[in-house]
């Protein structure tokens, strides 16, 4: 019986910590000192894990809530120390979890943004996800602030802030 008992429990422990292991680097956790407040701080999902060397596909969200007017332009840009790759035919933007057509994706490396270009523009209100899929992890890894701005159609043209992805990759 005791044995019994032993074996289930470090059975229960194995299948409990299982999805935490498996999930440790997909989701943003609780962010402390990150010097972006929690209202700037938007979420994400790494599909592979985050692994330095790794590719990976980004899946950066833009909740409804931040989409306060219609968007004709994401831009993304990023830190000068991150040295992954990315594949500009594989981005793709997603609208209330459907593909839109993307007209053009620009991506300048020593800019170190990437501007996406939807065909049609982003109604306000919706949820976004920018996909960037075969990206090159970086071989050191790191917590790197993608910050995302956005250019409403007709509007003056100067972008506006909406958050900032906080990406760990180790």
């Amino acid at each position: 019986m005791r044995r019994l008992l032993s074996a289930l429990a470090v059975t229960g422990c194995l299948v409990t910590g299982l999805p935490a292991v498996t999930l440790a680097q997909s989701l943003p956790g609780f962010t402390l000192f990150s010097g972006i407040e929690g209202k700037n701080q938007l979420p994400f999902r790494l599909d592979f894990g985050g692994q330095t060397n790794g590719w990976d596909r980004y899946n950066l969200r833009i909740p409804a809530k931040k989409m306060k007017l219609a968007v004709a332009q994401f831009v993304v840009n990023y830190p000068n120390y991150y040295k992954g790759t990315f594949d500009p035919k594989k981005i793709n933007v997603l609208v209330n979890n459907k593909k839109v057509a993307v007209s053009e994706v620009k991506w300048d490396k020593e800019g170190r943004v990437i501007e996406i270009f939807p065909e049609e523009p982003v109604p306000a209100g919706t949820n976004v996800v920018l996909e960037l899929s075969n990206v090159q992890n970086p071989a050191f890894g790191g917590t790197f602030y993608f910050n995302c701005q956005v250019l409403s159609p007709g509007d003056v043209p100067l972008l506006r802030y909406l958050g900032t992805w906080i990406i760990n990759v180790s």
